[in-house]
């Protein structure tokens, strides 16, 4: 499934790239521009297209290294409609989730992308994990989230026959999309609008001239008088280009899936996710049905040892020793040793993986489980060895640095769009306000 949604983007990216080719043939001038943006995952591609339709007449370029608009984590993400009960009532993160989640349904509404507002269960197994339920639930009514229920193991089965859980909270809002999808209609807005998507052109160097950012490219150099960097894995690399003092590194963290048999596609009506580990900003293994069709069980996460390294194979020497001499690594491993392990054994062991999941839905068997798709996060650790939790911007002269926004990023791209947007106004009005 997940390359099937690849080759969707795919043919939206090439379209992007044979327009991008085209301007440049017919002699539009991608060298100079009010604002280029750096990444066309989904993040980025909200931030262009705010951009666009805020400021009509704005040149802008998005530039991304690959041949397609949403290589990796927007194309590898379990295509949730996060509703953002599990995040901090105050924090960036659980405002932009909430106004983002609303903002991507209408979104999605009035543009014709298909989604699926099917709910989630999450349900507590033990009675240990009760009071961190609770929290939960307490969290999702400081964050105004509209139809929350706490319920009894009867109303679980009621609402999935077969999920297992001894107390639970129903979460209505949830809902289910493609996110390469969305993307790809983020990317045809753009270009309707006058802005510019340049695909295989990475950025390999940055130099703050005359008020101006200079960006080095494997296609020649491009003046911005504003850049946002939307980098993603790549974010911090880029931040240093621009000589940004960050306490924190890009952790990149694979998460791998299983596919759930056809035998087992009518056990789920919704989601069912697990109580998760408060410590950790992952959700873990859990019950995705999926807009296409099918269900997904998983993910773990494991340290990839690539920065974009989606099977256990992936290996590069660069990205290993740039983690590797960041002290939070050190720190981070340290504290967090023994649930590492757990993960690699899961990974590796699929009966691990089994029993994890059976948690949750016991009738699950080995011969119902396929491998399936994988994901890498980025997600931004401390110099404390503490892995940061909420959304995370910094800025130099000219530029403004998304450094960490994982998941709900892609559910909130729209909020998380208008709030970099926001800021590039504070600190380069007079670049943009001139197209008002």
């Amino acid at each position: 499934m997940r390359e099937r949604r690849r080759h969707d983007i795919s043919q939206v990216s090439n379209e992007m790239l044979n327009q991008s080719k085209s301007a440049e043939i017919a002699g539009l001038n991608l060298s100079q521009v009010d604002v280029a943006i750096i990444g066309a995952g989904i993040v980025g591609l909200a931030t262009a297209r705010e951009l666009c339709t805020r400021f009509p007449g704005v040149s802008l370029v998005v530039l991304d290294k690959e041949r397609t608009v949403g290589a990796h984590q927007t194309s590898h993400n379990s295509g949730v409609i996060h509703s953002g009960i599990y995040y901090k009532p105050g924090s960036l993160k659980a405002r932009l989730c909430v106004e983002g989640a609303n903002a991507l349904i209408h979104f999605c509404r009035d543009h014709g992308v298909p989604y699926e507002i099917c709910g989630k269960v999450i349900v507590a197994t033990t009675e240990e994990e009760i009071p961190r339920l609770e929290e939960l639930y307490r969290r999702g009514k400081g964050n105004g989230l509209e139809g929350l229920k706490m319920i009894c193991a009867k109303e679980i089965r009621d609402l999935e026959p077969y999920a297992a859980g001894i107390r639970g909270i129903h979460v209505p809002g949830t809902g289910i999309v493609d996110y390469g999808k969305v993307a790809g209609k983020y990317a045809e807005l753009i270009t309707a609008r006058g802005g510019q998507i340049l695909l295989s052109c990475e950025v390999i160097g940055l130099r703050y001239v005359h008020s101006e950012t200079v960006m080095e490219t494997t296609r020649g150099e491009i003046t911005a008088k504003f850049v946002i960097n939307c980098a993603g894995l790549q974010s911090d690399k880029i931040s240093q280009m621009a000589n940004v003092k960050l306490d924190l590194k890009i952790i990149p963290f694979r998460g791998e899936y299983y596919e759930l048999s056809p035998s087992k596609l009518g056990n789920l009506r919704g989601l069912i996710y697990p109580v998760p580990d408060p410590r950790f900003p992952f959700l873990g293994v859990h019950f995705t049905r999926r807009i296409e069709g099918g269900i997904e069980a998983g993910p773990n996460a494991v340290l990839a040892l690539k920065r974009e390294g989606y099977s256990r194979g992936s290996f590069a020497f660069g990205d290993v020793l740039d983690f590797a001499t960041f002290p939070g690594f050190w720190r981070m491993a340290a504290s967090y040793w023994h649930t590492s392990v757990e993960e690699y054994y899961r990974s590796l062991s699929k009966a691990a993986f089994l029993r994890a999941l059976q948690r949750l839905m016991p009738d699950v068997s080995m011969e119902d489980l396929k491998p399936g798709g994988s994901g890498v996060r980025a997600q931004a650790l401390g110099i404390d060895g503490k892995l940061i939790d909420d959304f995370y911007f910094a800025h130099t002269d000219g530029m403004v640095h998304v450094c960490n926004v994982p998941s709900p990023a892609a559910t909130a791209s729209l909020a998380i769009g208008k709030h970099i947007v926001d800021t590039a106004v504070e600190r380069a009005g007079s670049i943009l306000l001139r197209f008002i």
